[in-house]
């Protein structure tokens, strides 16, 4: 897969401040949003794609881990320590022509948690003697456009492996009268050697166990695990966006011999709304207003996701003015401000009954051609 550069989606050097970031981000989202541009598929992706890249600069803790590590920085359980410790590895087998032996535990501790490193030396899909932390679960979610606005809590059935109740998560009925393994000599593991490093796999005869069942658990087939339907009731933060992931820790899959859960991630898929546009936390709505409203001014009712306000319209608007209702847009999680709401007027002219003495008196206020403007 191609590597993204968010900075060049942003358009921006990697030196802009949180300022720059959020400027640049709101010019790029206004020009691709799919409000402006209905049907075009090339412009909602680009979309999608300049809002990864603000939640990732925007954020001054994620910025700085992509900054260091890249895409890589931003998975789920990545560990900065062991990602440098890594890399001090490396330079020290450049360094000395070569690696020390290092047993696949040594590894599976060492790099565990950068990039799936820890599941390259374990073997892929293969037990361990030791315990291991269950994997991440992604589902989709679709949500209300004033249910991500506004937050909201909710309950929804994933599949999910859990540890087998009929072994306890041996994978065994009978660990107790299990017999050594010859092929491993009871170790649990095999030595092979990929170019200069000496790794320690899985043995694929008792599959990491050190020993030989009796019986194996017909219920997991010897996994330890079971998937299992469980209902799960989650909290949706306000400002919930599409394509940004939620965190619900501790209900990913569970782990491998007493190890610790992964975590569910929820991917939302928000359905727009048929009156307001989202545009990072601030909304737009098209308010119609009376010919009258536009020449004289007015104060109206005009709606909100937490309500309705009173807003004033000034005399001699113009149709496709906007008026800025401040911080009556999105108060997302962890922000200190919300975003504002931006009423686009759109003045109605009546279709029938008005007179024509009052259509001819109208139009002789105009002091000017209207479309001097745009004549060449």
């Amino acid at each position: 897969m191609e590597k993204r550069d968010y900075y060049k989606i942003l358009g921006i050097e990697r030196t802009a401040s949180t300022e720059d970031i959020r400027r640049a981000y709101r010019k790029l989202a206004r020009k691709y949003h799919p409000d402006i541009n209905p049907g075009d598929k090339a412009a909602e992706e680009k979309f999608k794609e300049l809002s990864v890249a603000h939640e990732v600069l925007g954020d001054p803790e994620k910025r700085k881990r992509y900054d260091e590590f890249g895409e890589a920085g931003l998975n789920p359980g990545f560990d900065p320590e062991q990602a440098r410790a890594y890399q001090r590895w490396q330079e020290q087998s450049a360094h000395t022509g070569g690696a020390a032996s290092y047993s696949e535990e040594d590894l599976s501790d060492l790099f565990g948690s950068f990039g799936g490193l820890g599941d390259l030396f374990r073997g892929r899909g293969s037990s361990s003697k030791k315990a291991r932390r269950g994997e991440d679960i992604e589902t989709q979610m679709e949500i209300n456009f004033l249910d991500a606005v506004r937050g909201f809590q909710a309950n929804f059935t994933i599949q999910r492996p859990v540890a087998c109740s009929d072994c306890h998560g041996s994978g065994s009925i009978d660990d107790a009268e299990a017999k050594q393994c010859q092929e491993c000599h009871g170790t649990g593991w095999k030595e092979t050697r990929q170019g200069n490093v000496g790794l320690r796999q899985s043995c694929p005869r008792c599959n990491g166990k050190g020993k030989l069942t009796g019986s194996q658990c017909a219920t997991c087939r010897g996994s330890g695990r079971v998937a299992r339907a469980e209902s799960v009731r989650v909290n949706i933060p306000p400002g919930a966006e599409s394509g940004k992931r939620i965190r619900v820790p501790g209900k990913g899959a569970s782990g491998v011999r007493g190890g610790p859960p992964g975590n569910l991630y929820i991917i939302p898929e928000v359905r727009p709304h048929r009156l307001f546009s989202r545009t990072g936390n601030d909304l737009t709505l098209e308010l119609p207003i009376t010919v009258g409203e536009a020449v004289h001014g007015a104060t109206v009712r005009v709606p909100t996701p937490m309500g309705t306000v009173q807003v004033k319209i000034p005399a001699a608007a113009q149709s496709g003015q906007l008026l800025r209702v401040k911080g009556k847009g999105v108060q997302a999680r962890g922000q200190d401000t919300a975003g504002d709401l931006y009423l686009r007027l759109m003045v109605r002219v009546p279709k029938d009954g008005v007179e024509k003495e009052a259509i001819e008196k109208l139009e002789q206020a105009y002091g000017e051609d209207v479309r001097k403007d745009v004549l060449l």
